[in-house]
C-alpha cells in the first residue's frame, strides 16, 4: 500500500510543498536550495504574506512539533499566534515542562502563587 503525500516547508521562502514521504531522502527547496523541513500530512500552510503565522510555525517546527495525523481528528491543538506561543513558552520555563510538550497544550495550566 502506497503512502500518501506529506508536507515539506521552506521557512526562508515561506513555501510549502506536498511530496511523497521518504524518510531516507533529504528534500531541497526549488527556490533557495535550502533543506526542507518535514511538517506532516495534516499541515495547512498559512498565506505567504502572513509573517506572524510563519514565525509561529517556525517556532513549532524548530521545537519538533509536527502536524501528523493521529488516529482520530488530526494533529491536535497547535498555537496560531505569537501570543499563544509566548504564553506556552513562559509556562514551560516556569514549570520545567519541555517546550514541545508545552506548545501543544490547548489550555495553559497556570499555577497561582
Amino acid at each position: 500500500m502506497a503512502h500518501g503525500k506529506s508536507s515539506y516547508v521552506c521557512l526562508p521562502c515561506r513555501a510549502s510543498y506536498k511530496q511523497f514521504y521518504d524518510q531516507g531522502r533529504q528534500r531541497i527547496c526549488p527556490r533557495c536550495a535550502q533543506p526542507l523541513i518535514h511538517a506532516g500530512s495534516a499541515f495547512a500552510a498559512p498565506r505567504r504574506r502572513d509573517v506572524a503565522a510563519w514565525r509561529t510555525l517556525s517556532v513549532l517546527l524548530h521545537a519538533g512539533v509536527g502536524f501528523h495525523k493521529s488516529c482520530c481528528g488530526g494533529p491536535g491543538y497547535r498555537p496560531r499566534t505569537l501570543r499563544e506561543v509566548r504564553e506556552r513558552m513562559t509556562y514551560a520555563r516556569r514549570s520545567g515542562t519541555p517546550f514541545a510538550r508545552a506548545l501543544v497544550l490547548s489550555d495553559v495550566p497556570w499555577r497561582r502563587p
